[in-house]
């Protein structure tokens, strides 16, 4: 975070088992438990027998394995049951056979018992409407211990649940020589022993389903009965629901909300107590005589012979989500920090998170602080992926090292392509390649500073005023204002990637492009050059503020040598009362990204290549040569062209076709030219059709230091002749 520029107070870290943040987790579990929103029982939760503890729904990943499906037949002739299974070791925990109560096909065996094959026992057959009597046989075994969909179908007929799995998921308790055996290794060893005594049915493998796997270590989960703490969490994720239907916190994008309510509408108890060594500890004592006293942060625990403490942690997001209401002193409502920053104005964080740790949050704030919501404005951004779009990965090696970026192209160039690619909810893709390019940006930006620096441009100059203005002076002035309105639109709707693209194409294609190279020619003329460095000036001190969030190094460099002030951080918006310049009074002048199309009717003559560069690689435009005819009307003025008159006085000339070479010579006629050459005045030899499109390439830049960055060469070059054969056809109109 240092390294890329974050702008946190750092005088504000904390630590999860601070002091502070320890004391406001006590006092939460010590008023969800004196609301009996926390209790403790046997449940089927989510075991890792590698981590040797519990987990919540959110913490396993499900993904599809290729395993086996196995149909077995309990019992013998008409009492038989043929039930099919994709873990065959647990069969050693049935303790019934569930039909449904409108299956005909088992009514005469429910209230009956069937024999279980290897272990001896006898089970009942049981009715019950969980059971699809359309899926497979319509019959289904029933471990309770070991499946949640079992364990309820347990609790409703009152089955005994035996564990036959210890906490390193090996068979134990079932008294066969299964015992001690790996689940994976008993799996097949019960299968293979089912098979002699001629009760497999059918087999289907590879039967590819659905697996839970450990978030943290990718162990396959294992549902187990075991005593745990768990949330009530109905009531809490009602007004985590509720805040967000009714307007008091927005999420960002839209469709995501979606699946916030698709888990807050349908979320189970969740399970908050952990088998770690780390962590905080549950602040329950249980005494000799089964007492069970929770204890407050301002309490005293029991003491005494038999008064134990129990030795569960709580689950880290139990506390993570407390982090809004615990960073700023809650518990005590006096507290300064929790009257002045509850709630947040801004969440910004990964979809990925939205259930871990958004969800939590606003449950824990609202009910902690009498219904107001944590943060009015939830944005969730997408994951970074690589270049080919793929999540990264150790084992695949497509994992990208930020700080390897950092080191090799800076911190500036990081940010800027990452903001370019921050669309809400939407992952991005990342390469070294991007990067350079944003590098490249940077690098544009700088020589087009030392330029200004150069000529004597500064924003402290008084602008002149619009009369006195040049048409050049007055689009980019208008243009600023546009993509100023732009940028803080965007901005204020977490449209990062749009606001980044915009500055990104005013910044290279408008003000680089175009008004430097008129700027250039302007700061010759005397009448032009004190107005032409104050708009200049004026224009990359907005500009470098504008961009400044994204790529903060070079813009605070650049901007302090530009001004004289101390920091950009703490500037004075002297430009915010300027008045928003009119645009100018000649149609067809470039926008961002939106050029004027090359047609009789639809913009004017292009009197030389710097009074109106083509854009790059437009369709419709050519690169400076001959143009098609102008429309009537005043026309841009070519600011090479000695005596030019200006487009508020200048009548309206006939359609001719004009040219204008690099020396500043311009010529018309009235008719269009047989042929065209390039560069004007080249011998026959060389001449070639206009240059179109991408048949103009740009020099290449050192990509060195700052401090031996070349300043580009400031007229585009013609392509090599094999180029030129190849370049793009134009689009159609």
């Amino acid at each position: 975070m240092r390294r890329l520029g974050d702008g946190v107070d750092w005088s504000r870290e904390r630590f999860t088992l601070d002091e502070g943040l320890s004391r406001a987790v006590r006092t939460m579990f010590k008023r969800l438990y004196d609301d009996d929103l926390v209790y403790r029982a046997e449940r089927i939760i989510n075991w890792c027998p590698r981590c040797r503890t519990a987990l919540s729904d959110i913490e396993v990943d499900h993904h599809d394995d290729a395993g086996e499906l196995v149909s077995l037949r309990y019992g013998d002739g008409a009492d038989s049951v043929v039930v099919a299974t994709t873990r065959v070791e647990t069969m050693l925990g049935d303790t019934a056979v569930a039909v449904h109560p409108d299956d005909e096909r088992y009514a005469h065996l429910v209230g009956r018992e069937i024999d279980l094959p290897i272990v001896g026992r006898r089970i009942p057959v049981v009715a019950d409407a969980h059971v699809d009597p359309a899926f497979g046989t319509g019959a289904v075994k029933v471990t309770p211990a070991h499946d949640p969909n079992d364990f309820e179908i347990g609790r409703r007929h009152d089955l005994p649940m035996p564990s036959v799995m210890d906490e390193g998921a090996a068979i134990t308790g079932t008294g066969t020589r299964f015992d001690g055996m790996d689940r994976f290794a008993a799996r097949e060893a019960v299968r293979e022993e089912l098979r002699a005594q001629g009760r497999v049915v059918a087999e289907k493998r590879p039967y590819v389903h659905a697996v839970g796997h450990c978030s943290r270590c990718d162990t396959v989960v294992e549902p187990r009965l075991s005593l745990q703490w768990f949330v009530k969490v109905a009531p809490l994720a009602k007004l985590a629901g509720d805040a967000v239907r009714d307007g008091r916190t927005t999420i960002h994008p839209a469709e995501l909300e979606k699946r916030f309510f698709d888990w807050v509408d349908n979320m189970h108890d969740w399970t908050i107590s952990r088998q770690l060594w780390w962590g905080h500890r549950i602040p329950v004592w249980y005494g000799p005589d089964g007492e069970v006293v929770c204890v407050g942060p301002d309490e005293q625990p029991p003491s005494g012979p038999g008064w134990r403490q129990d030795e569960d942690v709580l689950d880290t997001w139990f506390s993570s989500g407390q982090w809004p209401i615990s960073t700023l002193g809650w518990p005590d409502a006096d507290a300064p920090d929790l009257e002045r920053y509850y709630p947040t104005s801004v969440l910004v964080t990964g979809y990925d998170i939205l259930f871990f740790w958004v969800v939590r949050m606003m449950m824990f704030g609202l009910y902690a602080m009498d219904g107001r919501p944590p943060f009015e404005h939830v944005f969730l951004h997408g994951l970074i992926r690589d270049q080919h779009g793929k999540k990264m990965s150790k084992s695949k090696g497509n994992t990208i090292d930020p700080l390897d970026l950092i080191d090799s192209y800076g911190a500036d160039a990081l940010r800027f392509t990452i903001a370019r690619g921050a669309n809400p909810g939407a992952d991005m893709a990342l390469s070294e390649e991007w990067v350079a390019g944003s590098r490249n940006f940077g690098t544009k930006l700088w020589n087009a500073t030392r330029l200004a620096l150069t000529n004597g441009a500064s924003p402290g100059l008084p602008l002149p005023a619009d009369a006195d203005r040049t048409d050049a002076d007055r689009w980019i002035l208008g243009r600023l204002a546009e993509v100023t309105e732009q940028t803080d639109a965007l901005l204020e709707d977490f449209q990062f990637a749009k606001a980044t693209e915009g500055l990104y194409h005013f910044t290279w294609d408008e003000l680089c492009d175009w008004y430097l190279e008129l700027a250039k020619v302007q700061l010759r003329d005397e009448a032009t050059a004190d107005g032409t460095r104050a708009v200049l000036g004026h224009v990359l001190d907005a500009l470098l503020r504008l961009l400044h969030p994204i790529s903060p190094f070079v813009t605070e460099v650049l901007w302090t040598a530009l001004t004289g002030d101390e920091s950009v951080v703490v500037a004075r918006g002297r430009w915010a009362s300027v008045p928003r310049p009119t645009r100018p009074p000649t149609a067809g002048w470039p926008t961002s990204r939106s050029w004027s199309r090359r047609s009789a009717g639809s913009a004017p003559s292009r009197a030389c290549r710097t009074a109106a560069a083509s854009p790059r690689g437009s369709a419709g435009w050519r690169r400076p040569g001959w143009v098609h005819p102008a429309p009537a009307g005043p026309r841009p003025r070519c600011a090479r062209s000695p005596g030019s008159t200006s487009p508020a006085t200048a009548s309206p000339p006939p359609p001719r076709w004009t040219s204008c070479s690099r020396a500043g010579r311009c010529t018309s006629r009235s008719t269009p030219p047989a042929r065209s050459t390039w560069p004007p005045n080249a011998p026959a030899s060389a001449a070639t059709s206009p240059p179109r499109g991408r048949s103009w390439t740009r020099p290449t830049r050192s990509s060195a230091t700052p401090s031996s960055w070349r300043r580009p060469r400031p007229t585009w070059w013609p392509a090599s002749a094999p180029a030129a054969r190849r370049r793009r056809r134009r689009s159609s109109g």
